[in-house]
């Protein structure tokens, strides 16, 4: 165990914007499988969603200094991997609408599990929300504030996106 795994997590982000960098990549290993796993599950590729978060991390630590809240550091860092989900989503569809005749992606046979089909019936915002949500762990007001929308709005998005999946699972 090192020094830095007993450390809690503002003093690691204190040491991280001094510029620790085996701090910030405490705070790394202490996050990846929820980035990945929201990254994952927005974007449906592995590949995609490995690119999205390594990129997303990589733009949290050089823009540390930006981070307004210390104690908001993981809705900061899931909101640059949301933006960088987002734009991959875009690019995609754009190559998509251009080169309709390139031949169809790799499977992904972990989609053939019900909960993922259901989860991928969602548009870009719900899986969006209900990933913050589920693998986030965040609240309707954290999200509303990530997403720059009023929780009420998020608490009625997540409701009908949960309301789809359910249709989809019965």
């Amino acid at each position: 165990m090192s020094d830095y795994e007993s450390l809690p997590e503002l003093v690691l982000i204190r040491k991280s914007r001094g510029g620790d960098v085996k701090a910030f990549s405490e705070l790394y290993a202490r996050i990846h499988k929820d980035l990945y796993k929201f990254a994952l599950y927005t974007l449906k590729h592995p590949q995609d969603a490995e690119d999205a978060v390594s990129e997303a991390v990589i733009s949290a630590y050089e823009n540390l200094g930006m981070l307004r809240k210390e104690e908001s550091f993981r809705s900061w860092i899931f909101r640059i991997l949301s933006n960088q989900c987002k734009g991959r989503f875009r690019s995609r569809q754009q190559m998509e609408e251009l080169e309709p005749e390139m031949a169809a992606p790799e499977r992904d046979y972990a989609e053939l599990h019900d909960v993922r089909e259901a989860f991928g019936i969602l548009n870009e915002e719900e899986r969006i929300i209900v990933a913050f949500s589920v693998f986030g762990g965040y609240q309707s007001d954290e999200i509303g504030n990530m997403m720059e929308q009023k929780s009420a709005t998020i608490r009625s998005k997540k409701s009908r996106a949960l309301g789809k999946m359910r249709s989809v699972l019965e």
